[in-house]
C-alpha cells in the first residue's frame, strides 16, 4: 500500500467520465488498499479512483464511526458504482473535496440513495446509504462522470474558501 498524490482540479482527468472496470486483477486490488491509504492520511472520507491519477469507476467511502450517523465507522469499497434509487427529497450540506483544498459549498443532494456494484472479491453489493454517507456516495460517484461539487451549486454565495462555516440560507 502506498499514499498517491491527490489529483488537483485543474487536471483534465477529473473532468472526464472514468471507465468501468472489466476484470478485478491484482493491480485493481493494490489501487484500491492505495486509496484507502490515500483517504485515510488525507484525512478524507471518500475518494474516486480518477483523483489519484486513475480513469477508472472505483469509489472508497469512510466516514468515521458516529451512532447518530448512520452508516459510519465503515468502509465501503465500490466497484463500478451506480446510483439505482435516490430520494425525492434533497438536503443542502457543506461538502469540501481533496481535489480542491481550502473551498467548501452548500451542495444539494438526495437525502438517501441506494448503489448497486461490486465489491473487490467481485460479488455484487446493494448499498443504502442516508444522510452524510449518502452525500459522500454521490460526491464521489459525480468524481466517476468528471463534475465536481461545485458544478452542483447554483448560488454564487454558498460557496467559500476557507472560512468558517455560514449559516445556510433558505
Amino acid at each position: 500500500m502506498a499514499v498517491r498524490p491527490i489529483v488537483m482540479a485543474d487536471q483534465p482527468i477529473l473532468r472526464r467520465k472514468a471507465e468501468p472496470v472489466t476484470r478485478i486483477t491484482p493491480a485493481l486490488r493494490r489501487l484500491i488498499a492505495d486509496m484507502v491509504e490515500t483517504m485515510r492520511a488525507a484525512e478524507g472520507i471518500g475518494l474516486a479512483a480518477p483523483q489519484v491519477g486513475e480513469p477508472l469507476r472505483v469509489i472508497v467511502v469512510e466516514v468515521p464511526e458516529d451512532e447518530e450517523v448512520p452508516g459510519s465507522g465503515v468502509l465501503y469499497t465500490v466497484i463500478n458504482p451506480e446510483i439505482v434509487e435516490a430520494s425525492p427529497e434533497i438536503a443542502e450540506g457543506v461538502e469540501g473535496c481533496l481535489s480542491i483544498p481550502g473551498w467548501y459549498g452548500w451542495v444539494p443532494r438526495a437525502r438517501w440513495v441506494i448503489v448497486r456494484g461490486l465489491n473487490p472479491e467481485g460479488r455484487r453489493v446493494r448499498i443504502r446509504a442516508e444522510g452524510l454517507v449518502a452525500r459522500v456516495f454521490q460526491h464521489e460517484i459525480d468524481h466517476l462522470d468528471g463534475i465536481l461539487f461545485p458544478d452542483r451549486i447554483q448560488d454564487p454565495t454558498k460557496i467559500w474558501r476557507a472560512q468558517p462555516v455560514p449559516e445556510p440560507v433558505s
